[in-house]
């Protein structure tokens, strides 16, 4: 039997890096994947694919506006969507290929197949091939992710009621694609497709999209995607799917409590996602999981087994990749003896649109809610000099900064780049930046960056100087 320092099961952002970090610091690592790609969902089905396809995409759009910076395309321009989909899983494929060249390079067992619980140090793994095999080890992590959830009435056939996975890989662009919910998901892969040509349609429970960041930017975000042509039913709760031949019929209930059909060729059911533990087996482990099939962990990500651990997705916190990341570093570090930590504060949550959307600590709702005295201070993407240069005028920059000491509480964005921008923010707040602070370090002009700092001076005292 084959006997290892830490086992992990799922090669996903935070199995994958847990054990590159594992390796670094001198244990003898292994990891279980039961599809025959590393990197988990992120890689292989989510982040990924959908950014390439949101690139794609997004270039195409951008041809719509060529004429404007003098440049003529002449004759028609088209969408070979097959290439596009060729294209993005040429990216995953290198993408998931690097992952596999990390495991080599840092010495990680890679067992291809799928890992249960024999009991606290043992894991089974029944191999692809039809084989299984039994390793120990001293240390066991989690990190199996999730999966799309569902709502209970609605009967996925993966052809036209639909899920992310299977809206990355249609052989059509859809005339009507209908998304069941205003999250990230939902609202990124409908701008794929509303920018390749076909209406789109979004039916949001709550009464805005994007409805777990602040509220200014739902509204903004709103505002530019009609302006491109899609089409929001907020606070509108789906009463059934149902699918005849090529037709996929969408019935909601609006706050008023009248009925909307909506009739479509395409239905994405984008509700979030949940937990995967399926065939874990935690039970052997004595591991506990929760009616949801959420792994229940301490604030060192340990269960309630002392030498298993369980990262990303299937714990409590965010569902997202970077977060899965760094708690997988964290617990590696754990296992050796350090004493890292994680300020889930600090974790920034991205929509990848264009514009884009981003946004780390405190969104002036729970500031609200919690009684925190606090001040504002924003600043419109138009009135930058790089904005009006490249076309990108949409969106704003807004701080949140505590009233008495100018701590900086929450940062805001949405406009070019600001996936890449909150960068900034993040390390402002990790070393407690107040706003004055950013407000009088130099952003080189002309940048986006700029938006930042007349943000920060916006917050302190109303000093912003370009608007």
């Amino acid at each position: 039997m084959s006997s290892f320092d830490v086992v992990i099961i799922g090669s996903g952002p935070g199995g994958y890096v847990a054990a590159i970090r594992c390796a670094q610091l001198g244990m003898k690592t292994a990891i279980i994947e039961k599809y025959s790609s590393l990197g988990g969902t992120c890689l292989n089905v989510g982040c990924i694919p959908s950014k390439a396809m949101l690139a794609s995409s997004h270039h195409y759009a951008e041809m719509k506006h060529f004429a404007d910076h003098g440049i003529e395309v002449t004759g028609e321009v088209k969408v070979n969507l097959q290439k596009m989909i060729d294209r993005k899983q040429a990216v995953v494929d290198q993408t998931s290929g690097g992952v596999k060249y990390l495991m080599d390079k840092n010495k990680v067992t890679v067992f291809e197949g799928t890992g249960s619980f024999e009991d606290a140090t043992h894991v089974k793994i029944d191999k692809n091939d039809g084989s299984s095999e039994v390793i120990e080890g001293k240390n066991i992590i989690i990190a199996t992710g999730s999966k799309p959830a569902n709502l209970p009435f609605i009967t996925l056939d993966k052809e036209r009621v639909m899920t992310s996975t299977e809206a990355l890989k249609l052989p059509e662009v859809p005339r009507h694609l209908i998304v069941i919910g205003g999250g990230v998901i939902g609202i990124e892969l409908g701008q794929v497709y509303l920018r390749l040509g076909a209406q789109v349609s979004v039916v949001e429970y709550l009464d805005r999209i994007i409805p777990g960041m602040d509220s200014s930017l739902s509204k903004e975000l709103t505002k530019v995607l009609k302006k491109q042509g899609m089409k929001f039913y907020v606070s509108h709760k789906v009463q059934s799917v149902e699918r005849d031949g090529d037709v996929v019929t969408v019935k909601a209930e609006n706050a008023k409590g009248e009925t909307i059909s909506l009739e479509g060729d395409y239905a994405l059911v984008s509700v979030g996602r949940k937990p995967f533990t399926n065939g874990l087996n935690a039970d052997k482990a004595g591991v506990k999981i929760t009616d949801r099939g959420m792994v229940e962990v301490n604030d060192h990500l340990q269960t309630n087994v002392s030498n298993i651990y369980a990262i990303g997705d299937v714990v409590r916190g965010a569902m997202l990749a970077h977060k899965a990341e760094e708690e997988g570093t964290m617990v590696a570090e754990i296992i050796a003896g350090q004493k890292p930590h994680i300020d889930y504060n600090l974790i920034p949550g991205v929509v990848y649109t264009w514009p884009e959307v981003a946004a780390v600590g405190k969104t002036e709702e729970q500031l609200k809610e919690a009684g925190v005295d606090y001040k504002a201070g924003s600043f419109p993407f138009k009135a930058l000099g790089r904005a009006r240069a490249g076309g990108d005028l949409d969106g704003f920059v807004k701080i949140l900064a505590d009233k008495k000491t100018d701590e900086v509480l929450g940062v805001h964005m949405i406009g070019a780049r600001c996936a890449d921008l909150i960068a900034e923010a993040v390390v402002a707040m990790e070393f407690k930046a107040s706003a004055e602070d950013i407000s009088r370090m130099s952003h080189a002009h002309p940048t986006f960056a700029e938006a930042i700092k007349e943000a920060a001076l916006a917050a302190t005292d109303n000093r912003a100087l370009h608007v």
